[in-house]
């Protein structure tokens, strides 16, 4: 009979649960993880982040090949879309990752188990298979990383086909003629984007006065007038009040920023207004395991629960749904547990959008630190003055570098661009030594590269920039 015993039990597989799973693995504890799904990796690397990149990246290929190979002296007499192709070539993807997973278990001598992971009490975990059988674990310590869900509207519940989450938007058959996106947050303009470049009419309905919730206001505008201009409409100051299925249709009813009433027809009706802890149906109760209003875990700044021996990280306690951030957290609560310190610092957690052009942010916007009165400096720099920028045929969007107006020291960072997503790493790590605007500007930058913009846009603090 299989021992049942383990040091650690994490619930989910997600990137939180399975790093935290590995780090503690290789602190030597005895591991188990208990995933719902059929594969690892939860909702990022199944319906998330990977599938979604995967499909961004496809879509901007069919995009240049539509629009942009010709400047670069290249004919395409014909460009068709193979949608069935661009979906397969997406779930290799996900299937070669997932494998991945399960490949650094068997490495770690991870055991997994596959059912709805419960706790029973602080230190048992229940594992309830599709089939109905029942296996007990007995734990020292426990990490909850069950991740979230999508928020449902009261007056639209998904039926998976006419109203729908972002999971069925990446398996969509055919590009729908008309496509309503209920959100203006990464999922809406990322999926938006999607299939606004593979034809489909997409309308962004946002019930705030800007794009992307709480992100820098001035590379957010930026960004939404980029965005139009390849053909995605705004709906912004948007209240949607009903959202029902007439025929074959999808019709959305709402209030404007005037307070006249509309209504606007789609295909589709993709609702991303945010995601939700899921933290039903784990047996919090049982094991006497706090949550908040918002249904979300309580924890402390060690990610502890009320229960001194069960933990929990990711999507299911407060903070960004991000999965670099659940990583981190599971990497803190492994280390602690084995007798270590863990720690994650909050301050340079980076956010990104996966538009084209991306936009990657760390530390505070210009909006954050007027309102708490900080002093600061501002430096900003366009993609359009850089050689590398202009050779790729890539100039829209600019670096903008916050720093502390008596320190220098970096406090934010937001890069609208190519490659942002990659770019924001160097400002991660400037600001996790606690560098200044200065160290950047002095430091070297390969010529010609993007990353030149960082530094003039570091240069540009001391009003010192020096390619414009």
């Amino acid at each position: 009979m299989a021992d049942l015993n383990f040091d650690l039990v994490v619930i989910g597989s997600g990137p939180g649960g399975y790093t935290g799973a590995i780090r503690a693995a290789q602190l030597g504890l005895k591991v188990a993880v208990i995933e719902k799904d059929k594969t690892l990796g939860g909702t990022c690397l199944n319906v998330g982040c990977i599938p979604s990149k995967a499909l961004l990246d496809s879509s901007e290929h069919f995009s240049q090949a539509q629009h942009e190979f010709s400047e670069h002296g290249i004919k395409v007499s014909k460009v068709e879309l193979d949608l069935a192709q661009m979906l397969n070539r997406k779930d290799k993807i996900v299937k070669s990752l997932t494998d991945g997973i399960k490949f650094l278990f068997g490495k770690n001598k991870i055991t997994s188990f596959e059912g709805l992971g419960s706790l029973k009490s602080a230190n048992e975990v229940e594992v309830k298979s599709a089939s109905g059988e029942v296996q007990v674990l007995k734990t020292k310590f426990v990490m909850l990383a069950t991740g979230s869900v999508p928020i449902e509207l009261p007056f639209a519940k998904f039926d998976g086909k006419k109203i729908i989450t972002s999971t069925e938007a990446l398996t969509l058959k055919e590009v729908p003629k008309k496509l309503l996106v209920i959100g203006g947050g990464v999922i809406g303009l990322e999926m938006g984007s999607v299939w606004n470049r593979l034809g489909s009419q997409v309308s962004v309905i946002e019930a705030s006065s800007k794009l992307c919730g709480a992100m820098d206001g001035q590379v957010t505008k930026q960004l939404q007038k980029i965005l139009a201009k390849q053909g995605i409409e705004f709906m912004l100051d948007t209240k949607v009040q009903n959202i029902e299925v007439v025929k074959d249709q999808v019709k959305v009813k709402f209030e404007g920023a005037d307070k006249a009433s509309g209504e606007i027809l789609g295909d589709i009706c993709l609702v991303a207004v945010g995601r939700k802890a899921f933290s039903a149906g784990v047996g919090l109760e049982k094991a006497g395991v706090e949550k908040d209003d918002r249904g979300r875990i309580k924890v402390n700044a060690h990610l502890q629960t009320n229960i001194p021996n069960i933990y929990a990280i990711g999507d299911v306690v407060a903070g960004p749904m991000l999965a670099h951030k659940a990583e981190e957290e599971g990497v803190s609560v492994a280390e602690t547990i084995a007798g270590g310190v863990g720690h994650v610092n909050y301050e340079t957690v980076p956010g990104i959008v996966y538009t084209w052009p991306e936009l990657a942010s760390v530390g505070k916007t210009e909006e954050e630190l007027k309102a708490a009165g900080t002093a600061y400096k501002m430096g900003s720099f366009p993609f359009s003055a850089n050689g590398r920028a202009k050779a790729l045929g890539m100039t829209e969007g600019l670096v903008k570098i916050l720093a502390d107006a008596k320190t220098d020291r970096i406090v934010g960072v937001h890069i609208l661009g190519p490659r942002a997503s990659d770019m924001i790493a160097e400002a991660v790590i400037a600001m996790e030594f606690g560098g200044s605007s200065e160290d950047l500007a002095r430091s070297f930058h390969a010529h010609p590269t993007l990353s030149e913009v960082v530094r003039e846009a570091a240069l540009a603090v001391d009003k010192r920039a020096r390619q414009m």
